[in-house]
């Protein structure tokens, strides 16, 4: 984990305390905290640039995910390993000890890296229509998700879709599951082990390119060969 600050600007770091109650208590209840307009206008072009880099070196994945109820995945990923040798700026900003703060102080939680490099920092595309994330549960308990790129409304698709403390992903189809829509430069933080999440399909041509940043706590194990699948 790199000691120096990120030359990524955010905003929404402040240490208020009222501030950060409530996010506390939004990720202990929903297992979801918005953040919106969490990048600068400067750290969201430089997240861009990066991005667009690393889209010429991603792969395609097309398949339905047998480990987590036999959902779909169609999209285009780059994993976390591919990331660490290409991409210094965003393991930076994955590392930045004022963002590790600011996750521990809104989570609770004593965080660290994920040990498993190939899901600790990966990039996902959703750029053609019918591309979706399906449902799951991520190995690690907490994620912080950077909107690169979003669809241009609710109707395009590319929506989150989530319910926190399921016991089961079909739950995820049931009358309680909430659904969040996002705009470039915004962000969220997901207690993603034990809220059932997914991305929904788009409808048209469009894009939804979005960072993900897993962080593990001390006693984390990797429970499912997940992330292999879609980002090894």
């Amino acid at each position: 984990m790199t000691t120096q600050q990120s030359s990524v600007q955010l905003t929404n770091l402040d240490h208020d305390s009222e501030r950060l109650g409530h996010f506390r208590k939004l990720f202990t209840e929903e297992g979801y905290v918005p953040l919106p307009g969490f990048l600068t206008a400067s750290g969201l072009d430089a997240l861009r640039r990066e991005v667009d880099h690393l889209e010429s070196v991603a792969t395609r994945r097309d398949f339905n995910m047998e480990c987590m109820n036999d959902t779909p995945r169609h999209m285009t990923t780059v994993g976390g390993h591919v990331i660490s040798d290409e991409s210094p700026l965003i393991c930076d900003l994955y590392g930045d000890p004022t963002v590790m703060q600011f996750l521990r102080d809104v989570t609770g939680l004593e965080l660290i890296a994920a040990p498993d490099l190939v899901e600790r920092h990966v990039a996902n595309f959703l750029h053609l229509p019918g591309d979706v994330h399906g449902a799951h549960f991520d190995d690690y308990p907490v994620a912080l998700l950077l909107f690169v790129e979003t669809p241009g409304s609710p109707e395009d698709g590319g929506l989150l879709e989530f319910l926190a403390n399921a016991g089961d992903l079909a739950e995820i189809d049931g009358p309680d599951t909430r659904r969040a829509f996002h705009v470039s430069g915004d962000a969220y933080v997901l207690r993603t082990d034990t809220t059932a999440h997914r991305v929904t399909a788009l409808s048209r041509p469009c894009r939804r390119v979005v960072l993900n940043f897993a962080y593990a706590t001390p006693d984390s194990a990797t429970v499912t060969p997940s992330a292999s699948l879609l980002y090894a």
